[in-house]
């Protein structure tokens, strides 16, 4: 009988850990005792793993080390820097690997910050217990780059994301539904969870404003492409932008490499990449979008790709993938499959 892992979801009844339960099932992680946790006012419901009912145990309450079999193997972490921040300890204190889908630990020098298909050896350097999960984002763009990255390097990546509502919670989520039947019926509306109306409509900001006119958004992209890659040579620019879409985020790329690459070699290597489905062809309908292939799907999709016309050595592509399960759930738990690989 293969080795059998006690799993703890921390955050379980929210939009993410509702997915990692449902990968963890559909993937048959070698579950031993599953345990959905989340705040006390969710404790007593139940969420659902493959055909089982769970019933949520309260977090504050919660001793990892009481699970029979050696307490909590791994615990995935989605919900919220804060809850993170005081418990992810707690749980790697008594044995737990922790992989963290907050950015509370994702610039610790000594918290590896690991994307499944492009650098999975960092998970054997965690003296903390401790594994972050990137930025959405951050996290298809580098299945996408990281390809090109190493066959020829990057000098430059230029980015604009275009990111879905999903990515801010189930409350976003709720307000663009809201919002778009509200206007239909050509009622008022009055934004709560965004600072402007999003159906129907864009707005350049993501995260919090800072000195040097970034946001955190965009910022991440930067601070984490470069520890993933382990380039702190590659210069970044990012755009965040907010759309009225529900699932799926999509980055308009623009990247300038070292060495010359042509849009034929490019596509060759994307399409024998890991995680990354090309849909690439000229014509309408030819690339990849957050609705036709997104959302619900495990891959990063690339298109849109072509030599830039203004740069000898640049390129251009269209990347888009769901946030919530590749950009978050997916990763954790293939997080977790390279730990019980290790450990079997």
């Amino acid at each position: 009988m293969s080795k059998q892992f006690n799993v703890a979801v921390v955050g379980a009844t929210g939009a993410v850990g509702e997915v990692m339960l449902s990968v963890l099932a559909e993937r048959n992680f070698p579950v031993g005792e599953l345990v959905a946790l989340a705040s006390e006012r969710s404790a007593g419901n139940t969420v659902q793993f493959g055909d089982r009912d769970i019933v949520v145990r309260d977090l504050a309450t919660f001793d990892p080390a009481s699970v029979k079999g050696g307490g909590i193997d791994i615990a995935l972490f989605s919900a919220g820097g804060a809850i993170s921040k005081e418990y992810a300890p707690k749980f790697a204190a008594v044995g737990a690997v922790v992989i963290d889908n907050s950015s509370t630990f994702r610039y610790d020098a000594d918290v590896p910050l690991v994307v499944s298909e492009v650098n999975p050896d960092a998970i054997t350097q965690r003296p903390r217990g401790i594994i972050a999960n990137p930025n959405c984002s951050t996290m298809q763009l580098m299945v996408a780059l990281a390809p090109i990255h190493r066959a020829v390097g990057i000098e430059r990546i230029n980015v604009a994301t275009y990111q879905s509502v999903s990515g801010a919670g189930r409350s976003a989520v709720e307000e663009l539904g809201q919002q778009t039947a509200s206007l239909l019926r050509c009622e008022p509306i009055d934004p709560q969870r965004f600072p402007v109306q999003i159906a129907f409509n864009l707005f350049p900001h993501g995260g919090d404003f800072l000195d040097n006119g970034y946001t955190t958004e965009e910022m991440k992209l930067v601070w984490e492409t470069r520890k993933i890659l382990g380039d702190e040579s590659i210069r970044v620019n990012a755009t965040v932008v907010r759309v009225p879409v529900f699932y799926g985020h999509s980055e308009a790329v623009a990247i300038e490499t070292r060495d010359k690459i042509s849009a034929l070699e490019a596509r060759a290597l994307l399409e024998q990449a890991l995680g990354v489905v090309v849909v690439d062809q000229p014509r309408a309908g030819g690339y990849p979008t957050p609705v036709t292939h997104a959302a619900g799907t495990d891959p990063v999709y690339v298109g849109r790709i072509r030599e830039d016309i203004s740069h000898p050595r640049g390129l251009n592509l269209w990347v888009v993938s769901d946030n919530i399960r590749k950009g978050a759930a997916l990763n954790a738990v293939q997080i977790a499959e390279l730990l019980a690989k290790a450990y079997s």
